[in-house]
């Protein structure tokens, strides 16, 4: 019986109450139950996908003092510190269970062979790599008494390749959805359903946190590795510990699976509109938005208008047009001169629920529209109004302060400006931007102990030579 199958018979059996009443009973038999207890127990293995290896070492002794079991050198740290960084780890944790993950593709014993020598435990390797590459890294795993880790990222075929490692002797098989694969959608989780039933020791990888760390531990997994959610925290040894009492009281929690406009909408919420540019590698960021009525954060998606000289007809019928939670984005063809909108356009976009109006042009009643609680932002501020003549469209594709805009494109507005995101890969940004929260919200905390940006950033070390 596999550790992740005895793991489930004491979850079934209620483990902790069982292995307590075997403990008053026969004191002379609980050290014998406490390695019993110790296999089964979930390892928490933390990733260290930073690039400093000076802010990983601090990371990696909060991460130890939360709970941590193994510590992953990851792949990010291994290629810009090299074998150092696996070397000085070994040196700060001369017993923790060391993860080198070096994704080796190729020259299997070589690179096994290097991060053996430097202290590790565990070699990650591809397992997309060639089959001469596993089976050359197993044949130096074994010369130097490590363990071989295969990733299963990017593999079409889990099933089947999980079979053909086991087959070659991989120890170690790790359900890893890689971060530029969760900022698409995919699951590690759906990934862990396909191999755990596997006789080899069973990691998974990917997003995780307290939540779905325990998720997966009580699906079997016998390793767990977190990154980001324990990484990331202002306070990195109360985040492992978090999750390392939900490993080891594990639960399946059924949730109900939300929309995908649902899930953005609510990515959204967390971040800041600065955070969904860098997410956009610094794109997206309407321009010449002057005229800023804030009260609150705005995000929706865009219904856009397209109007001329004021005219004032489509911005109005466009009210009708919008679901609660749109944003209206209207063109007035760069004209400040002329108002295409108004107080009354704003309160009756209000009773239709819309979450806030963008406008390249001018608007009117600038005084009024202050009192109300709706995000309004645009060009200028005229008194003068246009003609209801008609003329525009509604729904069309429409260059608005400096940025194509379609509707069904999600927007996000605060007091920094207006960001658009194309609808196409919405909640991909809105993922990508939360990674950005979470890394500011970790160099944030450095700063207050002290640390400057450009020292934690280590920026003369990584400008462009």
């Amino acid at each position: 019986m596999k550790n992740a199958e005895i793991h489930n018979f004491f979850q079934k059996t209620k483990r902790n109450l069982f292995v307590t009443v075997l403990f008053v009973a026969s004191p002379i038999l609980s050290p014998f139950f406490t390695k019993i207890v110790d296999m089964v127990r979930p390892v928490l293995q933390v990733a260290l996908d930073l690039t400093e290896l000076s802010r990983a070492k601090k990371i990696a002794e909060e991460a130890v003092a939360g709970g941590a079991d193994w510590i992953e050198i990851g792949t990010p740290l291994v290629k810009s510190e090299g074998m150092e960084s696996v070397r000085q780890m070994r040196d700060l944790f001369p017993s923790v269970t060391l993860v080198a993950d070096l994704k080796t593709s190729d020259t299997g014993a070589i690179e096994v062979e290097m991060a053996a020598k430097a202290g590790a435990n565990v070699v990650c390797v591809l397992a997309a790599a060639d089959d001469a590459v596993i089976i050359d890294a197993l044949r130096g795993a074994a010369l130097y008494g490590v363990d071989i880790m295969a990733d299963m990222m990017g593999i079409r075929d889990p099933a089947a390749r999980a079979k053909e490692l086991v087959a070659f002797g991989v120890p170690i098989i790790n359900a890893h959805v890689g971060i530029d694969q969760q900022m698409t959608g995919k699951d590690p989780l759906a990934l862990l359903d396909v191999l755990e039933k596997l006789p080899v020791q069973i990691a998974v990888a990917g997003g995780l946190n307290s939540e779905t760390a325990a998720i997966a531990a009580a699906r079997g997994a016998d390793i767990v590795i977190v990154g980001g959610a324990i990484i990331k925290a202002a306070n990195v040894t109360a985040a492992a510990a978090a999750v390392r009492k939900a490993l080891d009281d594990p639960k399946i929690i059924s949730t109900e699976k939300k929309t995908l406009d649902y899930q953005i909408r609510e990515l959204l919420k967390t971040v800041s509109v600065p955070n969904v540019t860098d997410a956009l590698y610094r794109k997206g960021a309407m321009i010449g938005l002057v005229e800023r009525h804030v009260p609150h954060k705005m995000i929706g998606r865009a219904v856009t208008v397209q109007t001329f000289g004021g005219d004032w007809s489509k911005p109005v019928q466009a009210i009708d047009s919008c679901m609660p939670g749109d944003i209206l984005v209207i063109s007035n063809d760069k004209r400040t001169d002329i108002a295409p909108w108004g107080e009354l356009a704003t309160r009756s976009a209000m009773n239709r629920g819309v979450a806030g109006i963008i406008i390249d042009g001018a608007v009117r009643d600038w005084d009024d529209i202050l009192t109300l609680d709706i995000p309004v932002f645009a060009t200028s501020v005229q008194p003068n109004a246009g003609e209801p003549k008609g003329f525009g469209e509604i729904g069309a594709e429409i260059f608005c302060c400096g940025q194509i805009v379609h509707t069904g494109d999600w927007l996000i507005g605060d007091k920094s400006g207006v960001v658009v995101i194309p609808r196409e890969h919405a909640y991909e940004t809105a993922r990508r931007a939360v990674e950005v929260f979470k890394t500011e919200i970790r160099v944030r905390e450095e700063i207050c102990h002290d640390g400057t940006l450009g020292s934690i950033t280590q920026l003369l070390r990584w400008e462009k030579k």
